[in-house]
């Protein structure tokens, strides 16, 4: 991946305003900014597990720390508003499946009015030079076929969290067709990732977290789906590709906008089985269990995606395969388990992505 544009050129002393910081990519995003020495505000709810990777790098002294609900569309856009960012990323959302048939209305709500409120807010506010705005790989219309998705590929979902992602789609074109295409100074653009694995994750329902929790309590790690498979790929690949856009929005507005894929290729792909055993075998210990039932609801066995537009044009290719992904991910798991310090293996993988940082 070459970079021409520098990270601390673009984005030091910058005002960044991060929506999600409190969850696993956000609070990657907002830990590699502020390193940078950018001027980040973070607007989130709390941090949904006990543990979890935004309090143990201690952001809340190392950023600008609103706590919110972007479906509280005041609150927001007076956040927006008196911040004054350049750049803006969003990335707050109710961002896993299996809850979404639990609460769906919560997921629509929280996925798309709340991101419509965070666009509304961005409308409002004069200073926004940069958007990105991140959605999901799982916002495409899903059949399961061997090909990935190109981001001129019918939006669509089975289950209400991939419904609100494609239905946040269609809401950011709106208004990037109607207000955005407008302001000469701003652009704006959607962000379309895989399944993103790394230190510091402990959601529910996520192979990584799961397969930790296990290994943990000497219990074996139940597999719902062991033979889907995912385009898996380090937190800081689609982190990344996300930076080098925010870059070239900033200095060409309307030259990057529509939607971009970031992800792994299609022969980095595993299954899901075959990610729980590299992670037992980077532990040394821990078992597998397939959990055979009936009354599961739906999950997609398989989803690639096809980056040929963020590789030939924005330059965006990913840097670490597969095995080296795990192998960073256990490390931080096992470093952290062991009593090691959360926010040096972290800055040390970033270093280690972005040696230009150091």
């Amino acid at each position: 991946m070459q970079n021409p544009y520098s990270l601390k050129k673009t984005f030091v002393n910058k005002k960044i305003l991060i929506t999600g910081h409190t969850g696993f990519k956000g609070s990657w995003l907002a830990f590699l900014l502020s390193e940078i020495g950018a001027d980040v505000m973070g607007f989130s709810l709390p941090p949904e597990t006990e543990i979890n990777h935004f309090d143990l790098l201690g952001l809340s002294n190392k950023i600008n720390h609103v706590e919110g609900d972007i479906r509280d569309a005041s609150l927001l856009a007076s956040t927006v508003c008196e911040f004054q960012p350049e750049f803006v990323f969003h990335l707050a959302a109710q961002a896993l499946v299996r809850p979404s048939y639990q609460e769906p209305v919560e997921t629509f709500s929280t996925n798309v009015m709340g991101s419509a409120n965070l666009l509304d807010a961005v409308r409002q506010c004069n200073s926004v030079r940069s958007l990105v705005y991140i959605t999901s790989d799982k916002c495409y219309e899903n059949v399961e076929w061997v090909w990935g998705y190109r981001e001129n590929d019918q939006l669509g979902g089975r289950d209400p969290y991939s419904a609100s992602k494609a239905a946040a789609e269609i809401v950011f074109s709106s208004y990037a067709r109607s207000f955005f295409d407008q302001c000469p100074s701003l652009g704006a653009a959607t962000t379309r990732a895989g399944n993103v694995i790394g230190g510091g994750d402990w959601a529910v329902d996520r192979i990584i977290p799961d397969c930790i929790r296990a290994i943990e309590a000497g219990e074996p790690i139940f597999l719902r789906n062991p033979g889907a498979t995912r385009p898996w790929q380090h937190v800081l690949e689609p982190l990344a590709g996300y930076l080098m856009l925010a870059q070239r929005l900033y200095e060409d507005p309307k030259c990057w906008g529509g939607s971009w894929n970031f992800g792994p290729s299609t022969d980095e792909v595993r299954t899901v089985q075959n990610v729980a055993k590299v992670i037992i075998a980077h532990f040394g210990k821990g078992s597998i269990e397939v959990v055979e039932s009936q009354t599961q609801p739906h999950e997609a066995r398989l989803l690639q995606l096809n980056c040929d537009k963020a590789h030939q044009l924005l330059e965006w290719s990913p840097q670490w395969h597969v095995e080296k992904t795990l192998e960073a991910t256990a490390l931080w798991y096992k470093t952290v388990i062991n009593g090691g310090n959360a926010e040096q293996i972290t800055r040390s993988q970033i270093h280690e992505f972005f040696p230009e940082l150091i």
